[in-house]
């Protein structure tokens, strides 16, 4: 059985047009800074602030927070999202919420802060699910399905680690891929180029 690309995704977000237009300005389009491993994927030019708020237990008091330069991945979609790490999510003072991508209903919100304008955006905060992407191919030959959750290793110096709870997406579009956050990927040492393979 082949082995799977194992790639870090850092902190970043999500935007439909018209919060784009907001942040940036009216007609602004997302500008591509570089390809990502999924197809028609990209990191733009385009960085965001994060803001959010604790809140002190004793005295109630509420202390902003910020997080500066956040990417927005394109294309554009039809909600707004962010996907931080736990460690992120903490630092916004978010609770962190684990979700598959797409899936926000009932999750945080924060403010969105561009050049432009803000956007106060009422749920959509997630720290992403573990997952991996991969063709109906791809899934015939692992033997997996799509929503089944799989483990996976991945071996590296000094930090192997076992991934459970890894959700196996399957669609044509796809490029076989496992992403895992900042926070798994100093887990288990993920630097440079990682390769896991599907534990059963």
């Amino acid at each position: 059985m082949k082995d799977i690309l194992v790639e870090t995704s850092a902190r970043h977000v999500h935007v439909t047009q018209e919060t784009l237009e907001a942040l940036f300005g009216k007609g602004a389009q997302l500008e591509v800074r570089a390809m990502l491993s999924q197809p028609g994927q990209f990191v733009s030019n385009q960085r965001v602030d994060l803001v959010g708020y604790k809140v002190n237990k004793v005295t109630g008091e509420k202390t902003e927070t910020r997080i500066k330069g956040v990417s927005i991945l394109g294309p554009c979609r039809k909600a707004d999202q962010v996907e931080l790490a736990a460690t992120d999510a903490r630092a916004l003072g978010v609770k962190a919420v684990i979700r598959e991508s797409g899936n926000t209903a009932g999750t945080p919100g924060c403010k969105l802060v561009g050049p432009a304008g803000e956007v106060e955006i009422p749920e959509g905060v997630i720290v992403a699910k573990r997952h991996i992407h991969m063709t109906p191919a791809d899934a015939a030959e692992f033997g997996v399905a799509n929503g089944e959750i799989v483990k996976l290793e991945v071996d590296t110096p000094e930090r192997s680690l076992i991934f459970g709870d890894v959700v196996v997406r399957v669609r044509d579009d796809f490029a076989l891929a496992a992403h895992i956050d900042t926070d798994e990927s100093n887990a288990c040492n993920g630097s440079g180029v990682v390769y896991g393979k599907i534990v059963k």
